[in-house]
C-alpha cells in the first residue's frame, strides 16, 4: 500500500469539511422533537417513586376528568402485548435456567425500581398530559429493596421467584489449570475494584412518536434509535406479533446514542399501541429530568481480581470474580451483552498460561443495564491494568518493567489467550515502547518533582488496551443511479453524530469517482433502506464501509 494515492480532493483520508454539518449548524437538522404529525396527542409516563413497592391501587379518576385528557393506561391495558425474548442460554449456579424477567411496558402489581413505568397519560397537549399525570394517585406499599451490587446476592429479593437475586453465571477459561497455577505461585496479589453505574447523558433525550394507518393496516414509529431495522423486527416478532411489513421505523438525526439508544424501549410499544387504540398519533418526549429514571444504565460491576506470579515476576494465572448488576429486568440479550462480550480481553496483551473468569449477573432494584461506550471493554482494561499497577506497588518493582516482562511478544503471533481468543497479529512491546517515548516517561520524575515544588501532584498512568470491536454481523449498502449521472446511497448503519454521510461519500468517491455533491445519502428508514444492523460497537465504517466498497 506504499504507493496508495487517494482519488481526488474528496477521497479517503482527505481533510474535508463534513457535508452534513452545514444543515446542522443552520438549525436545519431533523431531530426527534422536530417530528410532529397531524392530529397528534401527547403522552406522559407516570413512573414509580419507590425502588420496590407493591401497588395496591391506581386511581386515575381525577386525571381522566382533567382538561384535554384522552386516556390513562395502566399495566392491565397492555398485558396482552408480547415481550422481548432471550436467545442466550445461560444457567444459574445450580444448573437451572437463568432467571430473566422481561419488562411488559407498564408494570403491574409491583414496581421494581425508581422510574419503573406504571401508567401512561395521553392528552391533547403536553402541558395537559403533564398536569393530569400529577393527578394519578398510586397507593404504594414500600417493600425492602437492594440497589447495591455488592449486597445483591442474599439481599431482599427483587423477584419472589428468584430469592437469591442471581440471574445467571457465565464462565470463561480453565478453572482447574488456574487453581493449580495459584497453588504454586510465589506471590499472589488480590484486589477489589468497583466500577460505578453510569448513564449516557446524550444531548438529545429519547423520544417516540407512534402512528397507525387503518387503511394500510400499518404502524409507523419515529424514534431516535441506533438500529431501526432491529427495532422493527423486535416490535413485529416479539411485541405486536404482526408481519414486519406492517411496521415502519424512521430515525432522523440523532443527538447522541453511545449504545444506550438501542432497540426496544417500553415507550416504543406504548405509543404505537396507544395510537391504534385512540385513532391518532401519540408522541412521547423524554424530559431531561426524566432521562436517568427512564433509560437503561451501564457498568455497575464489583470485581475481585487475583494475579499469580512466579519468583521472577512472570504472570502465572489470572482469576477474576465479577458481580455484574443487570437491574430489575432482563428483557433481551442486550441486557447481558456487556457482562460477557469482552471478558475474554481481561488478560489484556499479557502472557497468561492460565486464567479463569466468572461473571455472576445479579438482579437489583435499579434500571436495567445495557451496552454503553465499549460494552465491557473499558471494564476489562481497567481491571487488568489496575491489578498490574497494584502488583507492582506490592512487589516493590517498576510498573513499566512488570509490563515489559509479561507482554505477549510479536514472535508468538498468532497467539491464543488463556480465555480462548486468538490475537492474529500485533507487536505489543514495540507499541508500548513507542508510547513511552512519545510520553517522555524517562523524564517523568523530573516533571513530578517540579510539580511538587509548585504544590501540585503529578501522576503517571499506563494502560495497554485491547478490545474486540466491529462484530461480524452483515451490513447493507445500496447505490441507485439516476439517468443524469447522480446517485443515491442507502446505508443500513445509522448516524448519531459520527459523520457517516461524509465518511460514506468519501468511500463512494474513492471507489467510483462520484462528486459528493451528486450523491444523496439516506439512512434510518426501514421503508427506504432494505436491511441494516445499525451502528454500535465501532462497526459502521469497517462493516458498512466494506459493504459500500464491494
Amino acid at each position: 500500500m506504499s504507493d496508495y494515492r487517494p482519488m481526488g480532493q474528496f477521497g479517503i483520508g482527505q481533510p474535508i469539511k463534513r457535508f452534513e454539518d452545514v444543515r446542522l449548524v443552520r438549525g436545519e437538522g431533523r431531530f426527534h422533537d422536530d417530528v410532529n404529525l397531524s392530529g397528534q396527542a401527547h403522552a406522559v409516563i407516570v413512573r414509580s417513586i419507590h425502588a420496590h413497592a407493591r401497588m395496591l391501587a391506581i386511581d386515575a379518576a381525577r386525571a381522566l376528568r382533567a382538561p384535554g385528557v384522552l386516556a390513562v393506561f395502566t399495566g392491565s391495558d397492555v398485558a396482552h402485548l408480547g415481550t422481548m425474548k432471550m436467545l442466550l442460554h445461560r444457567k444459574r449456579p445450580d444448573g437451572s435456567p437463568m432467571f430473566a424477567p422481561p419488562h411488559r411496558g407498564l408494570t403491574r402489581e409491583r414496581a421494581r425500581y425508581v422510574g419503573d413505568p406504571v401508567a401512561m397519560v395521553v392528552a391533547e397537549t403536553l402541558a395537559q398530559a403533564e398536569d393530569a399525570a400529577e393527578w394519578v394517585r398510586i397507593d404504594y406499599e414500600p417493600l425492602p429493596s437492594v440497589t447495591s451490587t455488592a449486597e445483591a446476592v442474599g439481599g431482599p429479593p427483587v423477584w419472589d421467584e428468584c430469592p437469591d437475586n442471581v440471574s445467571n453465571v457465565h464462565e470463561v477459561g480453565d478453572r482447574a489449570a488456574t487453581e493449580a497455577a495459584f497453588a504454586r505461585a510465589a506471590r499472589v496479589v488480590r484486589r477489589r475494584y468497583v466500577i460505578t453505574r453510569v448513564h449516557a447523558q446524550y444531548m438529545e433525550a429519547r423520544g417516540a412518536v407512534g402512528a397507525w394507518d387503518p387503511g394500510e393496516q400499518r404502524y409507523t414509529l419515529h424514534a431516535d434509535v441506533q438500529y431501526p431495522h432491529r427495532v422493527r423486527t423486535a416490535l413485529a416478532t416479539n411485541i405486536l406479533n404482526v408481519p414486519e411489513h406492517q411496521i415502519r421505523v424512521i430515525a432522523g438525526d440523532v443527538g447522541g446514542g453511545f449504545g444506550a439508544k438501542g432497540w426496544q424501549y417500553p415507550e416504543h410499544r406504548l405509543v404505537l399501541w396507544a395510537a391504534r387504540r385512540l385513532g391518532r398519533p401519540v408522541k412521547w418526549r423524554c424530559e431531561r429530568r426524566e432521562a436517568i429514571p427512564a433509560d437503561e444504565h451501564a457498568r455497575d460491576n464489583v470485581t475481585d481480581a487475583e494475579l499469580a506470579l512466579d519468583a521472577d515476576g512472570r504472570f502465572l494465572a489470572l482469576r477474576v470474580r465479577t458481580l455484574a448488576n443487570v437491574g430489575a429486568y432482563v428483557s433481551s440479550d442486550r441486557n447481558l451483552l456487556a457482562t460477557f462480550s469482552n471478558v475474554a480481553t481481561l488478560v489484556g496483551v499479557y502472557t497468561f498460561p492460565a486464567a479463569h473468569v466468572q461473571v455472576t449477573s445479579v438482579l437489583t432494584n435499579t434500571n436495567s443495564t445495557a451496552p454503553y461506550r465499549g460494552a465491557g471493554r473499558p471494564e476489562a482494561t481497567y481491571v487488568i491494568e489496575r491489578l498490574i499497577d497494584d502488583a507492582a506497588r506490592e512487589l516493590g518493582v517498576d510498573a513499566v518493567d512488570l509490563r515489559r516482562t509479561n507482554l505477549v511478544p510479536a514472535s508468538a503471533m498468532p497467539y491464543k489467550t488463556a480465555t480462548g481468543v486468538t490475537y492474529d497479529c500485533g507487536d505489543f512491546p514495540a507499541q508500548m515502547e513507542a508510547a513511552l517515548k512519545l510520553g517522555d516517561v524517562a523524564g517523568f520524575p523530573a516533571r513530578r518533582e517540579a510539580a511538587r515544588r509548585r504544590g501540585r501532584l503529578r501522576g503517571l498512568g499506563i494502560a495497554n488496551a485491547i478490545e474486540r470491536a466491529a462484530g461480524p454481523q452483515p451490513e447493507f449498502a445500496e447505490i441507485r443511479f439516476a439517468p443524469s449521472g447522480s446517485a443515491t446511497v442507502f446505508m443500513g448503519t445509522k448516524n448519531q453524530g459520527q459523520g457517516h454521510e461524509t465518511t460514506f461519500k468519501q468511500i463512494l468517491h474513492e471507489r467510483l469517482g462520484l462528486d459528493p455533491g451528486d450523491v444523496r445519502y439516506i439512512d434510518g428508514d426501514t421503508d427506504r433502506v432494505a436491511f441494516g444492523m445499525g451502528s454500535m460497537g465501532s462497526r459502521s465504517t469497517v462493516i458498512g464501509g466494506t459493504a459500500l466498497w464491494t
